[in-house]
């Protein structure tokens, strides 16, 4: 019988560039994708731009394991919304722990170099 390592699993689910500040930004509420990736832009140190299709794929892993849910609206021009499943807000603690620990532990001058690498 094969083992899981629940870590392993979460670090699968949640890996890639923006997948965890997609989530900690859908926590107040659902929101467009102008919305989000402005909100994503604010953040990064260095870079002004993120690809379309970076931003496509992570959303699209992010519905596909549960965590977000994509509604289109079907008007022209489109209207789509991406909030958090009851699945993703259930992460939304542990991304704040994870938060809370870099505010304790890492200077604002380690962070920077960190997410600049």
């Amino acid at each position: 019988m094969k083992h899981s390592c629940p870590v392993a699993a979460f670090q699968k689910l949640i890996s890639g560039k923006y997948k965890l500040r997609i989530v900690w930004d859908l926590q107040d509420g659902p929101q467009r994708y102008s919305e989000i990736r402005s909100g994503l832009l604010r953040g990064l140190v260095g870079t002004r731009e993120i690809a379309p299709r970076v931003l496509s794929r992570e959303w699209k892993a992010l519905t596909q394991s549960g965590l977000i849910d994509r509604k289109d609206y079907g008007v022209v021009p489109p209207k789509v919304e991406y909030r958090l499943t009851r699945k993703g807000k259930s992460i939304v603690p542990v991304i704040a722990a994870i938060r809370n620990w870099g505010d304790r532990h890492l200077s604002d001058s380690e962070a920077v170099k960190i997410a600049a690498e």
